[in-house]
């Protein structure tokens, strides 16, 4: 853009400004974010080429970062097989306060595992240029009290852009922290049966070792998973191969009861051994609401 007003602290009028100087410039085509750095030069056709220059290197950059957009869903499903563990975002408000907001709050997300990255915040409509640096950045646009123009919209069908908005800085957080929660790693659950000792030892041709054994707790049970622990160690685990009582094959065997058991894979039982028949449980995790977090 061009210089067309400058004012001082006060707001009085100014025709030039030394450095360390604060001042206000009216002109700009749009509207920087904090942080921006910009160039006076003498005439615009040096000014554009600049600026030209400085929008290749950051679509260059950006390219170099993902191909192409794609939803919150799309993301999820990527982070699930392992594909990526950075959320990038790109926030449009009608002010520079509530991007700052939504971008901290947004930031209190990240965990070790999962991370929000914030490529760009700015204020005014959500434009096509937007949609092309979500393109870029594998981004998604999340706009607060701001709509994309119809450029803006073609763009994001074409492009297969997610664009989001809202007018409540707590809803978007919310649903962010949704798509995010998918992605962490579950946490297993460990679920104890019920352990059973070994008494004898027998080899069976074309089955393997079976392990004379009574449970001693709980109970043992054919679809769980088995542990053998030996002086306390751990040294297999692994399934159930067969579980019987005298001949019959069982589904379970409780608390006081002797039965056969074969292991999976596994052939150096011992007597003394313990079996421990045990459950694993796949729990969702979640992530902690901020406390932060307000209405905007």
């Amino acid at each position: 853009g061009r210089v067309r007003a400058l004012f001082d602290e006060r707001g009085k009028t100014m025709t030039s400004a030394g450095p360390s100087m604060p001042v206000q410039i009216l002109g700009f085509d749009g509207v920087p974010a904090a942080g921006d750095s910009f160039l006076v030069v003498a005439d615009a056709a040096e000014a554009r080429e600049i600026a030209q220059k400085r929008q290749r290197l950051e679509r260059e950059a950006q390219n170099r970062r993902g191909q192409r957009g794609g939803t919150l869903e799309d993301f999820s499903r990527a982070l699930q097989e392992g594909q990526v563990s950075t959320l990038p975002i790109i926030i449009k408000a009608d002010q520079g306060g509530p991007a700052e907001a939504l971008a901290d709050a947004l930031a209190q997300l990240s965990t070790p595992e999962v991370r929000v990255e914030v490529v760009h915040r700015g204020v005014g409509a959500i434009s096509d240029s937007d949609v092309l640096l979500a393109k870029a950045s594998g981004a998604i646009i999340l706009g607060f009290h701001v709509r994309p123009d119809s450029n803006a919209r073609a763009s994001a069908e074409r492009e297969q852009v997610d664009i989001r908005t809202y007018r409540v800085i707590y809803e978007a957080v919310d649903d962010i922290r949704k798509g995010l929660e998918g992605l962490l790693t579950p946490e297993e659950r460990e679920t104890i049966l019920g352990e059973a000792e070994v008494l004898q030892v027998f080899k069976v041709s074309k089955v393997g070792t079976i392990a004379g054994s009574i449970v001693r707790s709980g109970m043992v049970q054919r679809g769980a998973k088995a542990r053998v622990v030996r002086d306390g160690v751990t040294v297999y685990t692994g399934a159930f191969s067969s579980l019987k009582r005298f001949k019959d094959d069982v589904k379970e065997v409780r608390e006081g009861l002797e039965c056969g058991i074969g292991i999976e894979n596994f052939n150096d039982v011992k007597v003394g051994d313990r079996i421990e028949a045990f459950l694993l449980e796949q729990i969702k995790r979640t992530l902690e609401p901020s406390a932060s977090v307000g209405a905007a």
